[in-house]
């Protein structure tokens, strides 16, 4: 028989385990489809409004893009770009491909899962650039009637977003595709 020490971890690789997420699967998809909701307003809305001797001036993530690029900050671009449309699309094509091969509609290898699941945990945090880029602009650029930055609409709508995401990635138990895995090789 097993020691109390030995019931709490897991014989492949020696982490420690915790308790399965009840209702993983549920809650992943519907913070899921509340964070894919909140990604069309994030990007439609103007993230950003600059007030320049009363003429206010509002930006949206990809309009922002495209003035990076514009001013040859391509780096730049090219982050934001990354951080803010290519990554939220790819946490939600990560998280649909994960609950899928959880209920057995796609075959994905439980390594390669896996690996999936820690880069979604691992990159989600990372999305908030944006919201803190808003942030520090709007407490640094205060300049009274020269020149005001205020956040807009999407600020919050991709901050929301990014929380959606994270949230659906916690929710979700890795456990359920090795499951999957092994209820397939009994059959």
């Amino acid at each position: 028989m097993l020691s109390d020490s030995k019931l709490h971890v897991c014989p492949r690789c020696g982490s420690a385990l915790h308790a399965r997420k009840e209702k993983s699967i549920e809650r992943t998809v519907a913070y899921g489809i509340a964070g894919i909701i909140a990604f069309i307003p994030a990007n439609v809305l103007p993230i950003m409004v600059v007030t320049q001797l009363g003429v206010d001036d509002r930006s949206t993530i990809l309009g922002g893009v495209a003035t990076f690029w514009q001013m040859h900050a391509y780096p730049v671009a090219i982050i934001i770009f990354i951080a803010s449309v290519m990554i939220p699309g790819l946490k939600f094509l990560a998280i649909g491909l994960l609950v899928a091969a959880a209920k057995g509609k796609l075959k994905l290898d439980g390594k390669r899962a896996n690996r999936i699941y820690w880069l979604t945990e691992l990159v989600g945090r990372w999305s908030m650039v944006d919201v803190f880029v808003v942030a520090i602009l709007v407490g640094l650029i205060q300049m009274g009637n020269l020149m005001t930055i205020n956040p807009g609409g999407a600020a919050l709508a991709f901050g929301l977003m990014v929380i959606m995401t994270m949230l659906s990635a916690h929710a979700f138990d890795p456990r359920l595709i090795w499951d999957k895995l092994r209820e397939n090789e009994k059959i």
